[in-house]
């Protein structure tokens, strides 16, 4: 998940610290939905019902557009 959001390695060693594993989950759901094309409601659904978004973002017709949603040009 970390390479397609886009972030280094390290990051995975926050997500054992108390509190913080929250703020960097949520991010990187965040930027999980971002670098597919998605909304910040789309993470929203992604925190919620990720039990539904998640097929969705998979086998839906989401396409992967860079880290983090990358401005293309």
């Amino acid at each position: 998940m970390l390479e397609i959001i886009g972030k280094p390695w390290w990051w995975l060693l926050l997500f054992f610290i108390p509190i913080v594993n929250i703020v960097f989950g949520i991010w990187a759901t965040n930027l999980l939905s971002k670098s597919f094309g998605k909304t910040e409601g789309f993470t929203v659904g992604l925190l919620l019902f990720s039990i539904i978004f998640i097929p969705i973002l998979g086998l839906g017709s989401a396409q992967y557009v860079g880290p983090a949603g990358a401005k293309q040009d």
